[in-house]
C-alpha cells in the first residue's frame, strides 16, 4: 500500500522538505503505514506562470534553480512546478523565467500543474517530457464532468476540495488513483472570492516584474490581498472545516476506496506550522513529538531556523 503526500515549496520551504526526507530515511519506524513523499510542488518566485501565491518580487538564480531541481530528483522525488495562473496569454508563453524553469527540470522524471488551456497547449508542444497534471482551480463539482477530465491525458487530477467529504460524489469518482486530494485547505469553504484571488495574483506579479525594469520613482504601487481566513489559518484553526481531512480519515475511509494521492498546501506557509502539519499528517502519534522536535534540532543547527540569545551587558 502506497499513501503518496505531495508537499508545497521549491524556494522557501526547500531546506524543511530536503530535511524531511532526511528524516524517514534514517527514522522511517516514525512515519505511518506506506507514506511516500511523492513530489515537492511550487514555484521559484517570481514566475508569471505561478498561481495561487505571491512572492512580492523574490527572484532566484540560475545556480539555485538548477541545484534545487537537481537535489530533488537526486532523491527519487519529482518537481511538480504549480503554474496555475488562469490569466496567460499567449505573449505570455515566451517569458524567459519560466521556461527557463522548464528547460531546467526537463528530464523526464518532472510535472507541471495548469488551469489555462493556453499554457497547457504550450507545455504538451514544447515540453512533451512532462507530466501535466489538472489544477483544483478549474472548480469542478459535477461528477460527469470530473470523470470526463480523468479520460483526458492527465497524470492527476486535483479534486476541488469542497468536495472532499461528499461521499455521494467522490463513491462515484472512476479513476480513484489519478484522484489527488487537498487535505488542509486553509481557504474559506466554498470561498466566492477563489477566483479573484487568483486574478489578482497574476495582476500582482505582472506589476512586480515590470517593476523591476523601472527606476523607482516610477514603479507602480501593489494591489494589497488579504483574506480573513487563510492568511491566519493553520492545522487548528481548519480542523472543522468541511475540507478538512484528518490522517485516521486518509488510512481507514481515503485508501480502503482507492484513493492513493494527498496534497498538503503551504508554499508560502510559517515553517512551524508547516513542521506541525507534516507531522501531523505523517508520522505515527506516538512519534510525532520526537519526530517535529529532531526536525527543529537539525532546522536550527543547519541555521534555517535562528536562535538569538539576550545580550546582557558587562558587569562593572
Amino acid at each position: 500500500m502506497k499513501v503518496r503526500f505531495h508537499l508545497p515549496g521549491l524556494r522557501y520551504n526547500y531546506p524543511l522538505n530536503m530535511m524531511f526526507l532526511s528524516l524517514q530515511k534514517t527514522f522511517p519506524h516514525y512515519f505511518r503505514e506506506g507514506v511516500e513523499i511523492a513530489s515537492f510542488f511550487g514555484e521559484f518566485p517570481t514566475s508569471l506562470w505561478n498561481g495561487g501565491r505571491f512572492s512580492n518580487g523574490d527572484q532566484c538564480d540560475e545556480k539555485f534553480i538548477r541545484e534545487v531541481i537537481k537535489n530533488i530528483n537526486a532523491q527519487g522525488v519529482p518537481v511538480r512546478f504549480t503554474y496555475s495562473n488562469p490569466c496567460i496569454t499567449e505573449k505570455d508563453l515566451d517569458d524567459p523565467y519560466c521556461n527557463f524553469c522548464m528547460q531546467v527540470a526537463d528530464n523526464g522524471m518532472n510535472e507541471v500543474i495548469v488551469v489555462s488551456p493556453i499554457l497547457e497547449e504550450y507545455i504538451r508542444k514544447t515540453y512533451p517530457s512532462f507530466k501535466i497534471n489538472s489544477s483544483t482551480c478549474k472548480e469542478i463539482k459535477d461528477i460527469d464532468t470530473l470523470n470526463a477530465e480523468l479520460e483526458k491525458d492527465y497524470y492527476m487530477v486535483v479534486l476541488d476540495q469542497n468536495m472532499n467529504k461528499d461521499f455521494e460524489f467522490i463513491n462515484q469518482i472512476q479513476h480513484k488513483e489519478k484522484v489527488e486530494i487537498l487535505v488542509n485547505a486553509c481557504c474559506a469553504p466554498d470561498c466566492e472570492r477563489r477566483t479573484g484571488h487568483y486574478r489578482i495574483i497574476d495582476t500582482q506579479q505582472r506589476i512586480v516584474l515590470e517593476n523591476r525594469k523601472l527606476p523607482p520613482e516610477k514603479r507602480k504601487p501593489v494591489p494589497g490581498w488579504y483574506c480573513e481566513a487563510g492568511d491566519k489559518n493553520n492545522l487548528y484553526t481548519i480542523r472543522n472545516n468541511k475540507q478538512f481531512v484528518s490522517p485516521d480519515a486518509i488510512w481507514e475511509t481515503y485508501v480502503p476506496m482507492g484513493f492513493q494521492n494527498f496534497k498538503l498546501e503551504g508554499r508560502t506557509a510559517n515553517i512551524f506550522s508547516l513542521i506541525d502539519s507534516y507531522t501531523y499528517w505523517m508520522l505515527k502519534p506516538e512519534y510525532r513529538d520526537e519526530g517535529r522536535l529532531c526536525l527543529i534540532y537539525n532546522l536550527e543547527q543547519s541555521h534555517v531556523i535562528s536562535v538569538h540569545k539576550p545580550k546582557p551587558g558587562m558587569w562593572p
